[in-house]
């Protein structure tokens, strides 16, 4: 399984740096999670969009989605000989009127998700949490069927004690880490410190922190995060174009 880093900043894009977008890979399967700012400005620069099997989105804030309509549009309107497949973009349907919008005639479909069921998507199984957030949001849970590698992706989410059973031995934890220590049980995004505590708890290989500010000391965020985690957890920042093989 191979991830990279599209965008990584939660909120709104700042100094050339795009929201919240992920590009995940396994055999020829290639699959994008969440569509944020710039997403489709970088994802040229690692793919064809016209290549991509299908989208995922943990919800419809548009640091999620602000690149889908684009993406939508590139895949309507590029110039090729032969006609583009629908894309499948996946979506919750806790909230009606977005999940139609991923309808286009033409060139994608809107597949829904549920928290009950497990998905099988690709070379994946997709499990999924509803997460604390202003709006309906899930975190993700995939596991590459091959070789049984576990990635977790919180989607955004104050804290909540399930996530270490959720996360629990995951390779990789992908983490909404936009507060620094003492905003602690905030109502909508991890601290640092709730990140490394979740991933300690859960056993997790590697931390990686997502959904950052644009103000502040990004290392003494990840710092924090490390202190929560303890010395069997590799923390890490989400950059823009980082890779990771699991």
């Amino acid at each position: 399984m191979k991830i990279t880093i599209l965008g990584c900043l939660g909120a709104y894009p700042y100094k050339g740096e795009g929201t919240s977008s992920y590009l995940i890979e396994s055999d020829d399967f290639k699959l994008l999670l969440d569509a944020g700012s710039t997403t489709l400005v970088n994802l040229e620069e690692h793919l064809d969009p016209l290549k991509l099997d299908a989208v995922i989105l943990s919800h419809y804030h548009y640091d999620h989605i602000a690149d889908l309509g684009v993406l939508q549009y590139y895949r309507q309107l590029y110039p090729v000989m032969e006609p583009t497949p629908i894309l499948p973009i996946y979506g919750h349907t806790d909230d009606a009127v977005h999940f139609e919008s991923l309808n286009m005639s033409g060139v994608s479909k809107a597949v829904p998700y549920f928290e009950a069921e497990e998905l099988k998507l690709g070379p994946f199984l997709i499990t999924f949490m509803k997460t604390i957030h202003p709006v309906p949001c899930y975190a993700m849970r995939f596991v590459e069927e091959k070789t049984g590698k576990v990635f977790v992706f919180t989607g955004d989410s104050g804290y909540l004690e399930s996530f270490v059973d959720f996360a629990k031995d995951a390779d990789v934890f992908l983490a909404d880490t936009y507060l620094f220590e003492g905003n602690e049980h905030h109502h909508a995004h991890f601290t640092a410190k709730e990140s490394g505590e979740i991933a300690k708890a859960a056993h997790v290989q590697n931390l990686i922190l997502t959904h950052l500010p644009q103000h502040g000391s990004l290392e003494e965020l990840r710092r924090q995060a490390e202190n929560a985690a303890g010395s069997h957890v590799s923390v890490s920042l989400a950059k823009k174009n980082l890779v990771i093989k699991i």
